[in-house]
This record gives structure tokens, sequence and C-alpha cells, in this order.
């Protein structure tokens, strides 16, 4: 065989074998809010923009969408010394609007004198949601944490009393006081408190590398910080408590700091 042959075709199998060797799979849409999984060799090292993150002893490992982003992604892989960059696009999605009227000024606009305590809770809220543990029961599928109606979606822009306030960052599920709420996913409760300024009785787990899964207004709470929890196992149960206008849970799922849309894991 021709030598110049030759080396083109060690060439291409060099080339096809250094692409198999790299290859990401992900599950999940590239869609804002939305929650992807990804697989890769283990003893990879992934960067998704310009942060490092967890990769399991598996090659698992997991990012989330923030609701606003207009940018697309810049996924790095390295492996045994190879670099591969991968761009993957972000698509939009058009929110709703919810108007709420008539409610009191204080579940509108909380008084000053409360403004230390919210930013004390928030503080501790923010710290449970930024555990980066080893945990990977985030690959696994979640669970519908009670059966309702689903009233408040991930997203929507809440209008109250005529004042734009925050997106809606979670799914609200209403359902009798007293309703037992299941555990979405299996991890380790991270926070349970019984009376915060916003979202009353609160619960977080962590299901590893980042996310994370809060449950507020609850009447009752049934787990304590540091317990393992098992999908499905019973941790509270609905109410109407902090900032609520009748009995429902407020279900959220977090990467880090990002806001995820609970819909994106439960489908």
């Amino acid at each position: 065989m021709d030598c110049k042959v030759m080396n083109k075709l060690l060439l291409l199998v060099a080339i096809l074998f250094s692409t198999k060797s790299i290859a990401i799979e992900f599950n999940g849409k590239f869609i804002q809010g939305h929650f992807i999984i990804g697989k890769t060799e283990p003893n990879s090292k992934i960067i998704i923009d310009k942060k490092k993150v967890r990769v399991s002893k598996n090659g698992y490992f997991v990012f989330g969408i923030d609701r606003d982003r207009k940018f697309d992604f810049l996924i790095t892989k390295i492996n045994s010394g190879k670099k591969e960059k991968i761009i993957k696009k972000v698509f939009k999605r058009k929110y709703k609007i919810q108007r709420i009227d008539g409610l009191a000024e204080n579940k509108v606009t909380p008084p000053k004198e409360v403004y230390e305590r919210i930013k004390k809770e928030n503080n501790k809220i923010g710290e449970a949601r930024g555990i980066n543990s080893s945990l990977v029961f985030f690959k696994n599928k979640f669970i519908m944490p009670v059966n309702g109606i689903i009233t408040g979606v991930y997203g929507s822009q809440r209008i109250l009393n005529g004042k734009p306030r925050w997106p809606h960052y979670g799914i609200d599920i209403a359902a009798k006081k007293g309703t037992k709420i299941k555990s979405s996913g299996s991890g380790l409760v991270t926070m349970a408190e019984n009376d915060l300024y916003y979202t009353g009785g609160t619960i977080i787990m962590d299901h590893g590398h980042g996310i994370s899964t809060i449950y507020s207004h609850l009447e009752k709470i049934m787990v304590k910080v540091g317990d393992e929890i098992k999908q499905g196992d019973i941790i509270g149960t609905v109410g109407s408590t902090g900032r609520s206008t009748g009995p429902h849970l407020d279900f959220r799922i977090n990467w880090f700091q990002t806001r995820l849309d609970p819909m994106s894991v439960l489908k």
C-alpha cells in the first residue's frame, strides 16, 4: 500500500478513536430552566462555561440552565490530556404573567423591621443550596411530592396588587391542609425550619453535585437536619405557613444558586 495512503488511514483511525474516547452523553433538553445530566468517562474533568463541575466515579455530572439564560453553553472536557469543547444552543421560553390582587400590604412588601431576619434566612438557604456533595441521587428520576392541582408554574412573573415582583421559581401544588408530602428523591436533609418569614415550614434536601430540592409552607416537618431520606418517604404535611394565601406546597429544585423548573425533572 502507498505510504501516503497508509498515513491517511492511520490518521483517520486516530481521529475516530480520539473522538470516541472523549464522547459525552447528555440527558435533558437545552431549554431555559431545564436540568441536564451528563455522562462521560470516569476521571474526566468537565468545565461548564468557566465552572469546573463534580464528576462521579462512574462519570456522571449535572448542571442547570437559568430561567433567563440567553447565550449558549460552552462545555469543555479534559481526559488524558485531550481537550474537547462542545457548544450547546439554549432555547428560550415564554413565561406566564400571574396577577394576584387584593393581598394585604404585608403580603406584598415586608415591613422594614423584618429585613434583617429575611437577610439571615436567605443566607442560610443559600448555604444549603451551595453544598457540593458526592451524592449521586440526582441521576435518578424524581417523583411528584404531593397530589394536587398545580396553581403556580415555574418562571411566571407575579404582579401583586399591581406591582411586578420576582418570577416564581417553583411549582405550587394546591392540596388540603395536612396532606402528606413525599420526598421527591433520595437525599440528605440540610435544612428543616418551622418558621421562615417567606416560606414558613421549610425543608431543603441535598441530592448531590449541587442539586437540591425545597419544600415550603409546610404545616408539620417530620425530618431533621442530617436525616438520610429515601424517595417516597413522608417528610411533612401541606400547610399555609409563611407568606401564603392558602394551603399548598411550593416545590423547587436548584443547581447551586440556579433555580430550575421542577417539571423538567418530574417529566
